[in-house]
Order: structure tokens, then sequence, then C-alpha cells
């Protein structure tokens, strides 16, 4: 009997709703490592999941018998559910609607890493804004503004 084989690689960008700086540091990596198991539970490949206080970076291998909506909408549902039931805001936690998902080669599994791994970093000299921008161009994707993210300038 033949198997299915397959390598994908994914990088999927998403933001908090209302793009609030929500997602604080002392509880930041629970969430990311929460985020890490559901991928991981829907027998996937969690990479690195990383992000700063309004939106989250996540690289993880694709196994096809799961759409990238279908993974995205279920750690959007879960992760959300998660914060709200451990109490890390005194208000309701959730997702914008939306995302990014940009697919890398094996080759570029460590330049990946490290780009996500340095969020902190790198948003210091460059906006969420400006980087998904700069993500849709490199990746060729047309895109009309008025559905992206909200944009809310710091």
């Amino acid at each position: 009997m033949a198997g299915t084989y397959s390598q994908i690689y994914i990088h999927c960008v998403f933001a908090v709703k209302g793009r609030e700086n929500l997602l604080r540091k002392p509880w930041r990596d629970d969430v990311f490592k929460y985020i890490a198991g559901i991928i991981k539970a829907k027998n996937h490949k969690p990479i690195i999941v990383n992000g700063v206080e309004d939106h989250v970076h996540i690289f993880f291998g694709l196994k096809p018998s799961l759409s990238i909506s279908d993974l995205v909408r279920d750690i959007k549902n879960n992760s959300s559910n998660f914060i709200n039931e451990q109490k890390f805001l005194n208000k309701k936690f959730s997702w914008q609607e939306g995302y990014g998902a940009f697919s890398y080669s094996h080759s570029q599994i460590e330049t990946v890493f490290e780009y996500i791994a340095n969020q902190e970093e790198h948003h210091r000299k460059k906006s969420f804004k400006d980087e998904y921008l700069d993500f849709l161009q490199k990746f060729e994707i047309e895109f009309d503004e008025k559905f992206l993210f909200e944009w809310i300038e710091k």
C-alpha cells in the first residue's frame, strides 16, 4: 500500500482583534506553547510560535490532511478560549478576522525560524503594517487594502 508523503512549511500571521496590545509578556509564552500544542494535537509539526503584543507568527509543517484555514480557525478558537479561561485579561480576548499564510521550502526553515524568534527586535524598526505589506508584496499576493487587518498606528 502506498503512503502519502509531503513537505509543506507554512508561516502564518494574524492579529489581536482591534490590534490591541493584549498579548502581555507575563503570559505570552504560555499562549505560544498552547498554540504549538494545538498544532501538534492536529498532527502537524510546530516549528516556532512567537510574536509581540498585537500579533503572532506561527511557523509549522503542514500535513495535507487538514486545510490551512481549518487549522487557523482551530488555533484561533482554542487559544482565545485558553486566554479567556485562564483570566489573563479582565476583558474578553479574541483574534481579528483573517490571516496571512506564506509557504517556504525546507532550505528556508532556519531563516524563517530566526526571523520569527526575533520579533521584538524586528518591530523596534518596522511596524506590523509595513511587515505584513512586505510579505504580501514579496509573495506577489494581490490584495485590496480595505480587506486587510485593522491598522492602528502607534
